[in-house]
């Protein structure tokens, strides 16, 4: 291609021509010598020279439009003719140092307001009285008003008042800081709701007379932020006005905040607001929030039990609840825990009383069932006071006859003799472990031993009004977890009652008094009877104090059994499905293996 008539075009005018198809695409075809001088003058290649996309094929908008090139105080304003379907003619007009200053705050302004218009944030700029002199898109998306509307208007006129009032008095809520100003306030927005606003002022005076032109402001919707920190502030006044003990621990285990309750316990003042972790509780409980506490609220989230804080007035028993607290964003490392305590103490004594009173009437109970058995309890002991009278009377004989017998010769009778007095002994002991008094500590206990000790003590009443117990139990049964005495007194209770009912009916003649396992953790017994049953209403009262069907009943030997059975963590029902009379049936805990080796099931032992 000839390039001649390009090379005289006379200065300052720069012709480059360049390949924007074919092989050479991309590379400069041509520059006369005013492109190559000025390019050596600014240490650029002459692509340098060009502007943004010149290699790239030509649009319309290129084609009607000038586009500038700028570097320091040179301009170009270059304008496009396509040569031929590979090459392009780029003529620029070498612009005077004033036009290039002009091009240069053009496209600042531009660029300026470009990025206003495009940010969240309303950028907006005022008169000293507060109209509106401009405002950007964001006005729409914020407020509701497209730009254009808030021209003219007054800002002042749509604060909320009582912002206006402290703004106009310099409210603490805003601050100056070299220029500028900042400020949180209430806005209106169009449809007439108020918006809370973050605006950052800076003033524009004249720099002779300091007077005031205009007010350029950035405004932020905080209204998020403002709601987040009242409610953290409403959070805050309850965390600290609570009577619970709240603690803030770090990683380290240091205490950086505890509210007014957790300072008086620990007789902490203002100034010791920081402590370490073991200030605040027993050894145990440290170890146990270290070993289990810290490391389930790390997994779970959160972790809950009772343990003891420190006191000038000794351990404080409380229920702990502790949160894990995690930085904000997803998978972010714990940040920090909370301990919530709430003290416990009054609920811990009001249920050591309960088990005192528990254990208290369990004992009248008892008591009240030694009177029902007394008779049962004569025939134990008169049949062997008889057999002692008989052997001592024989050998008294014996000696009175024949003086001179020797020793050996009364072996026979007084081994029999020492026999009785061991069986009665036995008896007396099961009777005394009976009716004495004690705090119920369940622990293995082989049931069928407690269940033939309460045969034992009721058969006496059972045969003197012809009724049989007939005991059916699964060989082999595993130990239950139970206190002896107790689960003992539960079945006295519960074959009495059903001696009473049976009686009720001519033709009952047994008792049924059945265990087995019921569960691979439980095992369970039943009383049936073959009385006339229960009504519902009267099966849904059997539990309630003071509630007995029988006229001389006290109505407590059914509650005091089933609070029994509950407190070793037990329960006693009545099976609702059997018809033919009323069954009561028990389920306790079986006994771990690592528990039965001290088997507490005998009842006579001392």
């Amino acid at each position: 291609m000839d390039y001649r008539p390009y090379v005289d075009i006379p200065l300052p005018v720069v012709v480059v021509v360049v390949a924007i198809a074919g092989k050479h695409k991309g590379q400069v075809s041509f520059a006369n010598p005013q492109a190559e001088r000025l390019s050596a003058e600014l240490g650029l290649t002459t692509e340098d020279l060009l502007p943004s996309g010149a290699f790239k094929p030509l649009s319309t908008a290129r084609l009607s439009h000038g586009l500038e090139w700028i570097r320091g105080m040179h301009a170009l304003r270059w304008r496009p003719t396509p040569l031929d379907p590979r090459h392009c003619l780029w003529i620029a007009e070498v612009l005077s140092e004033e036009h290039a200053i002009i091009v240069r705050l053009t496209k600042d302004r531009d660029r300026y307001r470009e990025l206003a218009e495009s940010t969240t944030d309303l950028i907006s700029r005022h008169a000293k009285d507060g109209t509106f002199l401009y405002a950007s898109r964001a006005a729409k998306t914020l407020l509701g008003y497209e730009p254009e509307e808030l021209i003219g208007a007054s800002a002042y006129d749509m604060f909320h008042p009582d912002d206006l009032t402290a703004m106009l008095n310099k409210s603490p809520r805003i601050y100056h800081d070299s220029g500028f100003y900042q400020q949180t306030y209430r806005f209106r927005a169009k449809d007439g709701h108020y918006v809370w606003f973050e605006t950052t002022s800076r003033t524009h005076r004249d720099p002779l007379t300091g007077e005031l032109i205009d007010i350029l402001c950035v405004s932020r919707d905080v209204s998020r932020r403002i709601h987040a920190e009242a409610t953290r502030e409403r959070l805050a006044r309850v965390v600290e006005s609570t009577t619970d003990y709240v603690l803030f621990v770090d990683d380290s285990e240091k205490v950086f905040y505890s509210n007014e309750a957790a300072r008086y316990l620990l007789q902490l003042s203002s100034q010791e607001s920081e402590i370490q972790l073991n200030q605040a509780y027993q050894e145990e409980s440290l170890r146990r929030l270290r070993q289990t506490a810290f490391t389930a609220a790390s997994r779970q989230g959160a972790w809950s039990g009772e343990l003891e804080m420190r006191s000038p007035r000794g351990p404080v028993p409380v229920l702990t609840v502790v949160i894990s607290h995690r930085g904000p964003g997803p998978g972010s490392a714990q940040d920090h825990l909370s301990l919530l305590n709430r003290d416990i103490g009054l609920r811990k004594k009001a249920e050591d009383q309960a088990r005192i009173h528990q254990q208290q009437i369990a004992h009248a109970n008892r008591l009240a069932a030694t009177g029902e058995l007394a008779s049962n309890i004569a025939h134990e002991l008169n049949q062997p006071l008889g057999a002692i009278a008989n052997y001592a009377s024989g050998v008294l004989m014996q000696l009175r006859a024949r003086p001179g017998l020797p020793a050996l010769a009364l072996e026979e009778p007084l081994s029999r003799l020492n026999d009785q007095v061991q069986r009665l002994a036995e008896r007396l002991r099961h009777i005394r472990n009976f009716v004495r008094k004690g705090q119920i500590r369940p622990g293995p206990v082989a049931l069928e031993e407690v269940l033939d000790s309460a045969c034992h003590l009721c058969e006496w009443q059972f045969r003197a009004k012809r009724i049989e117990i007939d005991i059916v139990s699964s060989p082999g049964l595993p130990p239950v977890m139970a206190d002896a005495t107790a689960l003992e007194q539960v079945v006295v209770n519960l074959l009495l009652n059903a001696l009473d009912a049976s009686c009720d009916t001519p033709d009952a003649r047994h008792v049924r008094l059945e265990s087995w396992q019921s569960g691979p953790g439980e095992l369970a017994f039943s009383v049936t009877d073959q009385g006339p049953g229960l009504t519902p209403e009267a099966a849904a009262a059997a539990f309630t104090t003071f509630y007995s069907t029988k006229p001389e009943g006290l109505g407590m030997g059914l509650a005091i059994s089933r609070s029994l059975i509950e407190t070793m963590g037990g329960k006693l029902f009545i099976d609702d499905s059997y018809q033919a009379g009323a069954r009561f049936v028990v389920a306790l805990p079986k006994a771990s293996t690592s528990c039965r080796d001290g088997i507490n099931g005998t009842l006579g032992g001392s």
